[in-house]
């Protein structure tokens, strides 16, 4: 089957970058994919699969049936909404949308999974089980697409055994793909503060409850908190990116705004870090004579690759894609709302090379020149459908 899946896979390779190619032209953002989830829809409905629409509002769900497909059921995920970011690239699929682009290729992800739907439904006569399709929305804006569509049941009535996801890489080479045994994307928490005092001249001091030194002083203290309160191989990252004393050189303001981010990879560090980071901010806002207002905005779990199914895949993914061109994934403190998955389900994220460095399609996903090389797109389609397949085999063992 893998030859078959190999030459269908090229057979389709065309409609796969012209698919990506509309949808990149046609962003719509987190909650609002109604047309990326209608033409989705079409697609599917062309393939001749029934989609459930409307899950998550704007999910979409469909299920492809082989040989006794009470059986076992696997999940494959792709994602559908883009970034506020105005596209740099001058392309004839450039984005249409003024300050709307798909800057972290989720187009991608959307129309490899068309493709794989599309072979896998030719090829549903050859295997057994069931394949569960998921498009879901909203992965890049909190609480994550995922978990609603979790709330909607999509875990459910079938069940997946395991679920499967794939993200593009602009850091590696086009042809190669990449995974992760066990703990491999952060938590991602959003930390609010406002530390309010008494502001005035700033010749006076002795007047005044200066929030700017006790602002300054919790920034550098909570830092402790990573560094001395946690396990040392429980990686963690807290960064403050906004800081806001909106006063002048001799004018203290009352009151001083801290944005931050806090990531690690354990669920209970992570709920004792913000606790131990609520406590010690107000505590020191209230020694200083201030007061310090804490509000924790909570972002997705951290990621887990099940480390047995994602040997299984990696394997399966080697006999495929050939052992030189699969490779070993770093720790990543990114966050992705797939961790939802991760956390009910054995699940597996991998990363699709997309770099091609000889066209100069070197971005970071992100970023207004993000790009990909698209015959990305007919490995994503072939190897994603080869995954699945084979999965249903070797984890029904």
């Amino acid at each position: 089957m893998q030859e078959q899946i190999k030459a269908l896979a090229r057979q389709y390779a065309a409609d796969a970058i012209a698919n990506r190619r509309h949808l990149h032209a046609h962003p719509e953002l987190s909650f609002h994919e109604f047309n990326t989830a209608r033409f989705v829809a079409e697609h599917l409905k062309a393939i001749g699969l029934t989609p459930q629409e409307g899950v998550a509002n704007t999910g979409v769900v469909a299920l492809i049936e082989g040989r006794n497909p009470e059986s076992r059921v696997v999940g494959l995920r792709a994602d559908m909404d883009a970034l506020p970011i105005h596209e740099a690239n001058q392309v004839p699929y450039k984005s249409t949308v003024e300050g709307v682009m798909h800057a972290c290729g989720h187009d991608v992800h959307t129309a490899s999974l068309l493709g794989t739907a599309r072979i896998l439904h030719q090829l549903r006569d050859q295997f057994e089980g069931t394949v569960k399709l998921v498009f879901q929305p909203a992965e890049e804006k909190a609480p994550g697409g995922a978990s609603l569509m979790i709330k909607d049941g999509v875990l459910q009535n079938p069940a997946p055994a395991s679920m499967i996801g794939q993200h593009v890489a602009p850091n590696i080479p086009v042809g190669k793909i990449g995974f992760r045994e066990g703990m491999y994307m952060a938590s991602t928490d959003e930390l609010y503060m406002t530390v309010k005092g008494k502001g005035g001249h700033g010749a006076m001091p002795d007047q005044l409850i200066d929030p700017v030194v006790i602002a300054s002083h919790i920034i550098v203290a909570l830092q402790q908190i990573i560094s001395r309160n946690r396990k040392p191989a429980n990686p963690s990252v807290l960064s403050f990116g906004r800081f806001i004393a909106d006063g002048v050189t001799n004018v203290i303001p009352n009151e001083v705004k801290i944005e931050g981010t806090f990531r690690c990879m354990d669920e209970e560090w992570r709920e004792d870090g913000l606790r131990r980071m609520k406590k010690m901010a107000e505590g020191m806002a209230e020694a200083m004579g201030g007061r310090c207002e804490f509000e924790i905005l909570r972002g997705y779990p951290f990621l887990k690759n099940h480390p047995e199914l994602t040997r299984r895949l990696r394997s399966a993914a080697t006999d495929f894609m050939g052992p030189e061109n699969v490779i070993n994934l770093d720790l990543w403190m990114a966050g992705e709302d797939f961790a939802f998955y991760s956390q009910v389900v054995d699940s597996c994220f991998y990363r699709l090379g997309t770099r091609n460095e000889e066209r100069g399609i070197v971005s970071g996903v992100h970023t207004p020149t993000f790009d990909i090389d698209e015959s990305a797109l007919e490995i994503g389609s072939g190897l994603m459908s080869w995954l699945a397949v084979e999965e249903l085999r070797m984890g029904a063992v």
